[in-house]
């Protein structure tokens, strides 16, 4: 049962492989047509200027140049080469970024201008609190002020000629 499994595990590695080659055969056997039929094949990538067809290098992001140069590469689509498709793509995604940014930034100044934060709330409500006791501190000090002098008879009157009409 043993050697069974082996066998299976073997077979199941092996697969990957074996299918690699045949889509790398599939490739090279468009080589000399057209861009159009090499390109149906997802896999394979189209080299304009020696009109070959082979696999594409999925190890790595970008072709490298002695494989094929950026302008003659083709994948996908057949008018676009990889030189216009970085250049295209550095520019939307640089807009994208941009726009975030801005976006981010727009939304950051917004929410501070319309609501304010608990800080300014708490500093709002310290500011009243010690305004009210200043001024229940100054009524206080004007009460004891007008004691003393209701006390050494120095306390104004309304109408300093109401003693004398008595």
């Amino acid at each position: 049962m043993a050697p069974a499994l082996r066998l299976c595990a073997l077979a199941l590695a092996l697969l990957p492989a074996v299918a690699a080659q045949e889509v790398a055969g599939d490739c090279r056997q468009y080589t000399n047509r057209s861009c159009e039929e090499c390109l149906k094949n997802v896999t394979c990538l189209w080299c304009a200027s020696s009109r070959r067809c082979m696999e594409y290098p999925v190890r790595r992001i970008l072709p490298p140049a002695d494989l094929c140069e950026l302008r003659s590469a083709r994948w996908g689509v057949c008018w676009v080469n990889f030189e216009a498709l970085i250049i295209a793509m550095s520019v939307v995604g640089g807009t994208l970024l941009i726009m975030l940014g801005v976006c981010c930034c727009c939304c950051c100044c917004k929410k501070k201008s319309k609501k304010p934060d608990k800080d300014d709330e708490r500093a709002a409500r310290e500011r009243e609190k010690r305004r009210v006791r200043q001024e229940e501190r100054r009524a206080e000090m004007k009460s004891r002020h007008d004691e003393i002098r209701r006390k050494y008879g120095l306390f104004k009157e309304e109408n300093p000629y109401a003693k004398f009409e008595n």
